[in-house]
């Protein structure tokens, strides 16, 4: 059983139940990243937007393709590998987002497009990593990106994706990259 997988997933649903996906926003702030808790120290604000959702769609394809992809890293690799790619990836997910379009954003989709540009880059340059994503995921998860970016589906984190996916992609290669020169 992936236990940090399972756990991420707990904290987004009762984030969920507690924020009442969104419209209690007493809650909401507490959880969001800005500029000014930044300058506070309050550094657990670059994390603690991916815990948040808006949505019952959203916080539903979030958690299932956490379980997918978080699964396989944290069963394949360690709960250890899989804790970092989701601080890494969500702290630089959420900077990005901050700084393109403010404090209101949250959701784990960042971190999700990261992961699954980190197992995408695995299975392409280190076969040996035992990771793998069906090409049809990887064409459907692009076109699901390029067609947020278009705006017809309200209000995204689309730079969180983009910052999310680039980090993991290269991540995913450079790692692989180092592993093959072994």
């Amino acid at each position: 059983m992936p236990q940090l997988t399972v756990a991420l997933i707990a904290i987004c649903l009762i984030m969920a139940l507690l924020s009442q996906l969104g419209a209690n926003r007493q809650v909401v702030v507490v959880f969001l990243v800005n500029w000014y808790e930044l300058s506070q120290f309050e550094l657990w604000r670059l994390v603690t937007p991916i815990f948040l959702h808006f949505g019952i769609l959203h916080l539903g394809f979030n958690m299932l393709w956490l379980w997918q992809l978080g699964g396989v890293i944290e069963m394949r690799f360690s709960t250890r590998r899989l804790l970092l790619l989701v601080v890494v990836i969500g702290v630089l997910s959420n900077l990005a987002e901050l700084a393109w379009s403010g404090p209101f954003f949250g959701g784990m989709s960042g971190v999700v497009y990261g992961l699954l540009g980190y197992v995408w880059m695995q299975a392409k340059f280190n076969p040996w990593s035992g990771l793998f994503v069906p090409q049809q995921i990887i064409a459907m998860m692009l076109a699901w990106y390029l067609l947020c970016w278009t705006g017809w589906f309200g209000n995204i984190a689309n730079m969180a994706h983009t910052a999310g996916l680039v980090s993991g992609v290269l991540w995913g290669y450079l790692e692989s990259v180092r592993v093959n020169r072994r």
